[in-house]
């Protein structure tokens, strides 16, 4: 479904800004005008160029809205373009942007992608969700490409200080109302692109040379962002809208970093604070909060971090419940402006699927599934959700459609969406010879897939690696895989809001549990299979508020610690539960006790640094401190 036309009040909001300031930069600059009868349209690319002879605006021939300006005079034409008019281009495609018009917006921003430095960075940011979202190599050297050039671009416009300047910083505070706000401007955005620069570095090649060299740019981003508050704060602003645009991002970048830092585990926060890193939850979420209730450029992007860590990374990191109604009073503000948006209608899903309400999240991700088709790539995104949407509700038939989706369509994970797609099909109960060997398959297949990101295995690639081994070792079976699965990715959490979903899934653990009870052969897994089996239960039994039984359970998983063979990450995680049970409890001391012990007394196992993600966030919970 490709975008729809815009109504006549909204051409009129984003033409009349623009039109106001061509005018105005046209008199500014003391530039002759002739009349034309251009128009411009909404479809249109309104470009424009400002200097101190002239000013040039591109006005597309083949509207017929009626409207008609003023043909500005291209005589001693600049290469530079006015910071009020890039900001509000910027403004504009931003709003093209988020109401699934791609094109419009790249086609705005590219002809000025390599002198305006806002249009850089929007340019550079397409490149680079092209790179992330088909993984092709052509596409990652493109991005890096327009990102080389975002900064080239950046640095033309930044302050350039004289070797007095630069050996006096050393010795007294900067004065930062010497920087214009172009000067100031180039210095956010300089910090901007440095991020998406340091994140593509990731992925570029697979080697840990990319995860150095990442993280010594992001670094140098934080620092610059640490400058640009600086700037914020300590400099005289003649223009209120320069600021405000500033301003919402500068409270982007550093409530972003503030923000992500602080769910890092322990450890890994006393190196970074070693190398000038910090992180402070509160202060990232307050600035997060200034930043979007700010009608700055960046207001959107505020609203969709918020969103981000409100309904997946609360959820998928830690024990912890995003703020619903928060995130519901965005979505609310954010679909009347960008009704048919991909993201918000995503995020609206992703809302209903974390209160339990199966069915209207399923309506929803479908609507940003299809809602557009220039980008088929965010497709995926919803068929993951889908995915698991239809496992909650024990549809596995439906629930395996969008596992294929993923497997012949995506190519972020082949290893992780093939196992995920055998283990959904082997909790049917009826499957047919053809469906088996579908399953026998994708099993052989997904070690096969393996990838390496920044020199390192991906942790969950090779939980899976090992599954898959396990599954021909015990004669083509294992026990509940897309249980597992669930549990391991955090869905679990949405089985606490009703009654019913819960209870579905609860009776396939207590079925399986049976079996194993009566089974007449053993095998070497028995041990194995039995923990996954109670640790399964007692997690089901904890989101049904049943402390007592789920502890029981729960308690039989650290018994069977010395007979389990290969499923060792079964104990450290049952341990967790068990905190998180007394945590509920108002048990502080206990729930301490037991967090730290998981922490401390359990290493080497497989999905150990997310477990150590959900500790990290529980403890900073029972500890009562921010970072």
């Amino acid at each position: 479904m490709s975008s729809q036309k815009y109504s006549a009040k909204e051409k009129t909001d984003f033409q009349k800004p623009l039109t106001n300031m061509l005018t105005k930069a046209k008199y500014s600059a003391g530039a002759s005008s002739s009349k034309a009868t251009s128009s411009c349209s909404e479809e249109s690319l309104v470009t424009t160029k400002a200097a101190s002879k002239g000013v040039k605006a591109n006005i597309d021939d083949n509207d017929d809205s009626g409207e008609f300006h003023d043909a500005l005079s291209i005589e001693a034409m600049s290469t530079e373009m006015d910071l009020d008019i890039a900001l509000e281009e910027a403004k504009l495609a931003i709003h093209y942007f988020f109401n699934n018009k791609f094109d419009d917006a790249r086609n705005l921003l590219k002809p000025w992608a390599h002198s305006s430095m806002y249009h850089s960075v929007g340019n550079s940011v397409f490149a680079f969700l092209e790179a992330i979202l088909t993984f092709e190599q052509k596409h990652i050297a493109i991005a890096a490409q327009e990102l080389k050039t975002c900064l080239e671009v950046c640095n033309r416009h930044k302050r350039k200080n004289t070797i007095t300047e630069s050996i006096g910083k050393k010795f007294k505070k900067t004065n930062y109302d010497q920087y214009t706000d172009l000067e100031a401007h180039a210095e956010l955005c300089s910090a901007e692109a440095m991020l998406i620069k340091a994140m593509l570095t990731f992925i570029e090649d697979e080697t840990l040379t990319s995860l150095i060299k990442g993280g010594m740019k992001i670094r140098n981003c934080f620092n610059s962002y640490k400058e640009c508050m600086n700037i914020l704060t300590q400099r005289e602003w003649s223009s209120q809208s320069s600021q405000m645009h500033f301003e919402s991002g500068v409270r982007m970048g550093m409530g972003t970093f503030n923000l992500m830092i602080s769910l890092l585990p322990a450890c890994v926060i006393k190196v970074l604070e070693f190398i000038g890193f910090s992180g402070n939850k509160k202060n990232g979420i307050d600035d997060l909060v200034t930043g979007y209730h700010l009608p700055g450029l960046r207001q959107v992007l505020c609203a969709m971090t918020l969103l981000g860590y409100h309904l997946i990374v609360c959820y998928v990191l830690s024990h912890q419940e995003g703020d619903l109604v928060f995130c519901d009073e965005i979505l609310n503000k954010q679909l009347e402006q960008y009704p048919e948006g991909v993201w918000f209608l995503f995020f609206k899903g992703r809302l209903e699927f974390m209160k339990g309400n199966l069915d209207k999240a399923q309506y929803w991700y479908k609507k940003s599934w299809k809602s557009q088709n220039v980008w088929p790539q965010f497709h995926h995104l919803s068929f993951w959700e889908l995915l698991w949407v239809n496992c909650l509700k024990l549809d596995w038939r439906e629930s395996s459609l969008y596992a294929t989706y993923l497997v012949e369509k995506s190519k972020w994970s082949r290893t992780i969406y093939s196992y995920q797609k055998a283990a959904v099909l082997l909790m049917i109960d009826d499957l047919t010879t053809t469906e088996r060997m579908t399953v026998d398959n994708l099993m052989r297949d997904a070690p096969q897939y393996k990838q390496r990101i920044a020199g390192k295995s991906l942790p969950m690639e090779k939980f899976i690696c090992k599954k898959a081994e396990r599954y021909f070792a015990q004669n083509r079976t294992l026990i509940m895989p897309a249980i597992e699965l669930m549990y391991v990715w955090n869905t679990f959490k949405v089985m606490g809001k009703h009654f019913h979903i819960a209870d579905g899934i609860y009776q396939i653990i207590e079925r399986n549990l049976k079996q194993h009870e009566e089974k007449s052969t053993s095998c070497p897994y028995d041990s194995d299979n039995l923990a996954l089996i109670l640790l399964l239960k007692g997690a089901c039994l904890r989101q049904t508020k049943n402390p007592f039984l789920a502890l029981k359970s729960l308690e039989s998983v650290m018994e069977l610690q010395p007979s389990i063979k290969e499923d060792t990450y079964l104990v450290p995680y049952a341990l967790v539960e068990i905190g998180l049970i007394y945590a509920e409890e108002g048990r502080t001391d206990l729930a301490i006790g037991a967090l730290e012990d998981a922490k401390k007394k359990y290493s080497g196992y497989s999905l150990e640094s997310r477990l150590h993600f959900r500790i990290h966030a529980a403890l900073t919970d029972l500890k009562g401190c921010d970072k």
